[in-house]
């Protein structure tokens, strides 16, 4: 124990008198003063103690009780989780504890059955539905618990099921008198007056003074949003709703809802008026859709739920959005197809016009968006009203080609003459822009230099670049006139398209490449005249493709205009399209010629009157042929065509004939005659199937010309003189390889027909002699 203050003032006080007294004294004094301190000290304390010692004990009880009492929480906390982790070691403590769980559960299921059902009885839907949600959380509690199942359990499930369907039933119920549909008995929409027979009933208030108002609509969509009906519900009515209301008003022009309001009920219904248009206007159809939807928001839907369950401001949502949300995507693709399709201008003159219709559709949204209906910025609808200018390029774009394929399928026979003055009917090209100064200078240049170099060469006629007369199809000249009207179209058009329907011309002269010779395929091969038109169609487009890029070039936009506007590349597959139709075409004519000469029997013994008669007959059909060929040709073909084609063929003939008869290795007097005669036949005959033209007299020059297009015409002229000639005569025309028979024939051919038509003798020798 330490030294008190008093006790170490005493020792230092009798410090002094210490030092004289012997040490033995001085030891025996102080061993007396701190005896007596000590004394006075322990009394102090004990008097202090005595005083604290009943609080102290009073509050080490107070601790040994908490002591106690926290050992026995922990060891009974201990002891049941070792109850629940243990369960299959210690069946009995976890039996017990399992079961006394179990009894608040079913006591919490029971309670909140009850209360449901009291609830259900006061039409307090919202509460009912949360009570059934209590007592459908103590149950997935009770079947939670493993190692431990009642039978009771089941029980308790099936009569969850029955009394939430109860409760659906009653909502049903409830939201049928609200919401009544009386629909058309055919499920599909066929025509206007099937909707005419669908109505929308919307109740407003009770039937009745003396009935109990109804819950408010917020409360049974509330209750279905509770038990996790709300979604299903609002679905089947929104298909009701598009099926029967809102596309029919959208794809029939001549419906028009009405809305008559009865004292408890408003009717939403149909009445039909005779459209004016066959597709209605956007400002028509929105003006129907939002009345409607109007009516809805009106008396159902402008109400704010709760879909889970909570009152959470930030988990509450619109009806009316939850609907817009299930439909909007199909009313505004209904109304894209439907109606602004068909809005889109076909011509860009109307363009201006359109911007109604933006505006329109912005203050459809805007309403739409102010009913709750929709939610965010520019939905696909907007979007795709005011991306006019790309809409119209690719229906001008579509109108364009659907046009030119249908002109492609038509009829070929179909003709319209096309003379050297023919030209497109197309309206004025307008001027290059104003502002465009210095494409308007470079043109001018262009145009300057190309003056001034013809201007001192030799001038050329006015119809050296144009087409002959000819025949052509009414559909090409159509079709013509389209790419014409199409690329005045692009001059007046924006940039992006101008470009869209320049390159949609270009498109159509691919498509008639691919589609024409494969549609009329099987007409081409059999009809010489479709044949023929085919060519000439074919020289009439390269005939423009020429020059029509350069007619629009200065027209067109800036990124076309260096170049780029050209259809001059196209020119050779045209050329070559046409002419492998009209040869093919020739082939065939030329395979009829040579069949029918096969029947001649070669030309040989024409003293038999059976051979004789083959032969000739076998020459009257050929020059039919040729003449029937010519017929069909006639005033359809430019006339150089025409004669080159008929000469080709006609020279087939002779050369059939000639090569018949110089193989002939024995030629007597008699077959001499008749081979002569049968060759009269075709060079009398052969030159009248030159009948280019209609009027005959016009022809007889065309028949002078025959020399010119057929080749073996005079080699043919020849052959009959030889069959007639003597040896003499032969020798003479034959002039040393100088005169006309050595024009026409090889020494070897002249010595064949020599040694055929005359006997072994010296005289034929000597001549045999000179041919050479």
């Amino acid at each position: 124990m330490a030294a008190s203050p008093s006790l170490v003032a005493a020792v230092l006080a009798h410090s002094g008198r210490l030092e004289k007294e012997d040490l033995g004294t001085r030891i025996a004094r102080l061993s007396r003063r701190v005896e007596e301190l000590r004394g006075e000290v322990c009394n102090m304390i004990n008097k202090k103690y005595n005083e604290f010692l009943p609080s102290m004990q009073s509050a080490e009880d107070l601790v040994s009780q908490v002591d106690s009492l926290s050992s026995n929480i922990d060891l009974l906390k201990s002891r049941i989780e070792n109850e629940v982790t243990q369960q299959l070691t210690k069946p009995r403590c976890s039996t017990l504890y399992l079961f006394y769980l179990t009894c608040i559960e079913l006591f919490q299921f029971d309670r909140a059955i009850k209360d449901y059902s009291t609830a259900l009885l006061e039409k307090k839907y919202v509460a009912a539905a949360r009570h059934l949600e209590k007592a459908r959380s103590s149950l997935k509690m009770l079947e939670s618990r493993k190692g431990f199942e009642l039978k009771v359990l089941k029980a308790l499930g099936t009569e969850l099921t029955v009394q939430t369907q109860n409760m659906l039933y009653h909502l049903g119920e409830e939201w049928r008198q609200m919401v009544l549909w009386k629909l058309p008995p055919s499920k599909e929409i066929s025509s206007a007056e099937t909707v005419m027979q669908t109505e929308l009933h919307l109740r407003t208030m009770p039937l009745k003074e003396d009935q109990i108002a109804g819950p408010p609509v917020a409360s049974v969509l509330q209750a279905f949003a509770v038990l996790g009906e709300l979604h299903t519900r609002l679905k089947l009515f929104g298909q009701l709703l598009l099926k029967y209301i809102l596309k029919p008003l959208i794809s029939y022009p001549s419906l028009r809802p009405l809305l008559e309001e009865q004292p408890d009920t408003v009717i939403l219904h149909f009445e039909s008026a005779e459209p004016n248009l066959e597709h209605p206007s956007p400002m028509e159809v929105f003006g129907k859709i939002t009345l409607v939807l109007e009516v809805l928001h009106k008396h159902l839907l402008n109400v704010s739920l709760d879909e889970c369950g909570e009152n959470d401001k930030d988990s509450r949502v619109g009806l009316a959005e939850m609907l817009g949300d299930m439909v909007w995507e199909e009313v505004s693709g209904c109304l894209i197809q439907e109606c602004l399709v068909y809005s889109i201008p076909a011509n860009s003159s109307k363009l201006e016009q359109y911007v109604e219709v933006i505006k329109s559709t912005e203050e459809f949204e805007k309403s739409l968006k102010n009913m709750g209906f929709l939610k965010g910025d520019a939905t696909d609808l907007l979007k795709y009203a005011r991306n006019v200018n790309s809409h119209f390029a690719n229906k001008k774009c579509q109108d364009v080609i659907v046009a030119a394929r249908k002109l492609m399928t038509s009829e070929i026979h179909n003709t319209v003459k096309i003379t050297p003055d023919s030209s497109v009917a197309i309206p004025k090209l307008p001027d290059p822009g104003a502002g465009d100064n210095l494409k308007m200078q470079k043109a001018s240049k262009i145009l300057h230099n190309e003056l001034i170099n013809l201007e001192n060469e030799t001038k050329l006629s006015q119809q050296t670049f144009s087409l002959p007369t000819c025949h052509i199809s009414v559909s090409v000249e159509k079709l013509m006139e389209l790419a014409y009207h199409t690329l005045v179209e692009a001059t007046t058009s924006t940039d992006q398209c101008c470009i869209q329907l320049f390159y949609c011309v270009r498109n159509i002269f691919h498509l008639f490449y691919d589609v024409v010779p494969i549609y009329h395929k099987e007409n081409l091969q059999k009809l010489p005249q479709l044949a023929a038109i085919h060519h000439n169609n074919c020289m009439y487009i390269a005939h423009h493709l020429l020059t029509l890029g350069h007619q629009f070039r200065y027209c067109l936009t800036n990124i076309l205009y260096d170049g780029a506007a050209t259809f001059v590349d196209l020119v050779p597959g045209f050329r070559r399209l046409g002419l492998e139709c009209f040869l093919a075409q020739m082939r065939v004519q030329k395979g009829e010629l040579l069949e029918r000469l096969s029947s001649a029997r070669n030309f040989s013994n024409m003293d038999n009157e059976e051979n004789y008669s083959a032969a000739k007959k076998a020459a009257r059909q050929v020059l039919h042929q040729l003449k029937r060929l010519g017929k069909v040709w006639q005033d359809v073909l430019p006339v150089n065509i025409y004669c080159k084609a008929m000469g080709t063929l006609l020279n087939t003939a002779l050369s059939e004939i000639i090569n018949r008869i110089t193989a002939l290795e024995d030629i007597s007097a008699e077959d001499a005659d008749r081979l002569h005669s049968l060759c009269r036949i075709m060079l009398e005959e052969g030159p009248l199937v030159f009948t280019p033209l209609l009027e005959e007299n016009k022809n007889k020059k065309y028949q002078e010309e025959v020399p010119v297009y057929v080749q073996k015409w005079m080699m043919f002229k020849e052959l009959m003189i030889i069959l007639q000639a003597n040896l003499q005569e032969i020798v003479d025309r034959w002039a040393d390889g100088k005169g006309p028979l050595a024009a026409e024939f090889s020494p070897t051919e002249v010595k064949s027909l020599i040694r055929a038509l005359f006997q072994n003798t010296e005289r034929r020798a000597a001549a045999l002699a000179k041919i050479k």
